[in-house]
């Protein structure tokens, strides 16, 4: 059993050394290989200076190296930061400068729009930079303009690896640092353990029934749980990951086609715009998963008929505790609307604010406890006072009380202990003296099947406290009017959660660096705008 991260591969390459275990591209690694590929990077990061728990981001998109990279960090005994390739210069250097990242992994062009920036990193103190041989010509200027760092091709790095010591790490150690969007400014830096990875890992193989003989499709940043759950699934089990950055969802389809896929994970707005699209009649797909957000109604049952023999994951999760609850492919036909139950090795309350736990059907906050609790945010005591609580109910004779994870989510039990979503406490909309929740109005608009995306925020209002903005994009070929979208709403909601004013955009709605809908950036878009009241 593997007690480190690292050891996922390793232990895989022992049982299974000539499996495939990652594709990009044309490319394609065994396990033995990447094995091998881990513990040269290590080499070459201790040679570099790495010391115990010293923090190693990549900043890269999905390829090889990056994973070599990210796991040869933890080898070596380090902490791996996977840095969303999205991002731009300052939020980048924000990331290296609030974790002290002591080694970056780059390429030569990411490298170049850093340049202004990594003065402001003082912590750093090498670059390794990934290339052709065209573009690590370069380095040796970009070695004179970052003259306090040591800046290193990646080959010549790896070339002068040699066997030395490496730090000796336990599963309670750190392993990652995922940096998720704050409620409020900059983004906080969630401490993950090696117990957590494994753990994870074993847990969510467990219910989507993975086996070597998985072919595992990587779509979703790796700087994100969700998609970093992606490996460590499938390294756990030697199934086969493949890594793709995608241009276009159809991109996707001809991904499943061409190397007969048979896991796929995506968020939200992705699956909307894939389940649009022509699927074959015959597809490799065994099980789909859903996170990062309630797929709407309307394109679960897109889904359902475009693949009728692929299995359903509805699954809820917080990079906190990585994973908290599964739906079973059994249930997704009478409980659409259900985010299901915890998962394998954890446990899901739904509590009042006094930590007492709520009846069935009783609104509270959802709190994961288990072997998923994250370790807390990173140099950050007091958010992490706030998200990591005992719960009272827990209480015991023991001096040191067991931490759980209050999501700040509010759900719902059923008579089954089935859990429901309502709504995210900084995501909800106050307005007339009623908490709304975005997700509601948008069920009701994806039902329409007039749009493709659907974003309901609160804007601030002098009567209502919040009214509501509802922003759309029209579903390709069809015209959309307002009036439409408000003739829905006001024939399924009250009259206070009707929005106040709808707005139709072209093309897609923003996203933030996971992929979601950047409702954020859309609230902060109508900062100054008057509402008037909506009206009957």
């Amino acid at each position: 059993m593997a007690h480190l991260v690292q050891e996922l591969v390793f232990n895989s390459a022992n049982r299974f050394p000539d499996e495939e275990a990652l594709v990009y591209r044309q490319s394609r690694v065994s396990y033995a290989e990447l094995a091998n590929d881990i513990d040269v990077v290590a080499k070459a990061m201790l040679v570099l200076g790495l010391d115990r728990g010293d923090r190693v981001a990549v900043y890269l998109e999905k390829r090889l190296e990056t994973i070599a990279a990210l796991f040869g960090a933890s080898a070596a005994g380090g902490v791996f930061v996977p840095v969303n390739p999205l991002l731009k210069a300052e939020q980048v250097a924000y990331i290296l400068r609030d974790c002290n990242v002591r080694i970056l992994v780059t390429s030569a062009d990411r490298l170049k729009v850093l340049l202004p920036v990594l003065p402001q990193c003082h912590d750093l103190h090498t670059v390794m930079v990934i290339g052709s041989a065209d573009a690590q010509h370069s380095i040796t200027d970009l070695s004179r303009t970052l003259a306090a760092l040591r800046v290193i091709p990646w080959n010549d790095a790896l070339i002068a690896a040699v066997a030395v010591g490496s730090h000796r790490s336990i599963d309670d150690d750190m392993a990652a640092i995922l940096y998720t969007s704050g409620s409020t400014g900059k983004p906080k830096g969630v401490v993950l353990s090696h117990r957590n990875l494994i753990a994870g890992a074993m847990s969510v193989a467990q219910y989507l029934k993975n086996g070597r003989e998985d072919r595992i499709l990587s779509v979703l940043p790796l700087s994100f749980d969700y998609g970093l759950s992606q490996l460590t699934t499938a390294f756990h089990v030697g199934a086969t990951g493949i890594l793709m950055n995608y241009l276009l969802p159809r991109d996707i389809i001809g991904a499943v086609e061409a190397e007969s896929i048979t896991g796929l994970a995506a968020v939200p707005p992705l699956w909307i715009q894939l389940a649009q699209l022509n699927w074959p009649t015959n597809t490799s797909l065994r099980y789909i998963t859903n996170s990062g957000g309630a797929m709407p109604r309307a394109t679960l049952d897109l889904l359902r008929d475009n693949l009728p023999n692929t299995a359903i994951y509805l699954m809820y999760g917080l990079t906190e505790a990585f994973r908290s609850t599964f739906l079973p492919p059994e249930e997704v036909e009478a409980r659409p609307d259900s985010m299901g139950k915890a998962i394998p090795n954890a446990e899901v309350l739904v509590v009042r604010e006094d930590g007492s736990l709520c009846a069935p059907g009783e609104p509270g906050e959802l709190v994961h406890r288990g072997a998923l609790v994250s370790m807390g945010y990173w140099n950050d005591p007091e958010k992490t006072a706030e998200r990591f609580k005992p719960l009272p109910t827990r209480q015991s004779g023991l001096p040191i009380q067991e931490l759980a994870v209050w999501s700040g989510d509010t759900v719902r039990t059923d008579e089954e202990g089935f859990l429901y979503f309502i709504g995210r406490r900084d995501e909800m909309i106050k307005t007339s003296g009623y908490r709304v929740s975005p997700t509601e109005i948008e069920e009701v608009i994806y039902a329409t099947e007039l749009v493709g995306e659907a974003a309901a925020i609160g804007v601030a209002h002098p009567m209502l406290g919040q009214a509501i903005v509802l922003i759309v994009t029209a579903r390709t070929g069809r015209n959309l009017e307002q009036d439409e979208l408000l003739s829905a709403c006001k024939l399924h909601l009250p009259a206070f959660m009707l929005p106040s004013r709808v707005e139709v955009r072209e093309g897609s709605l923003p996203r933030n660096p996971n992929g979601k809908i950047d409702r954020k950036l859309l609230a902060q878009e109508f900062q100054n705008t008057f509402i008037e009241p909506a009206h009957e």
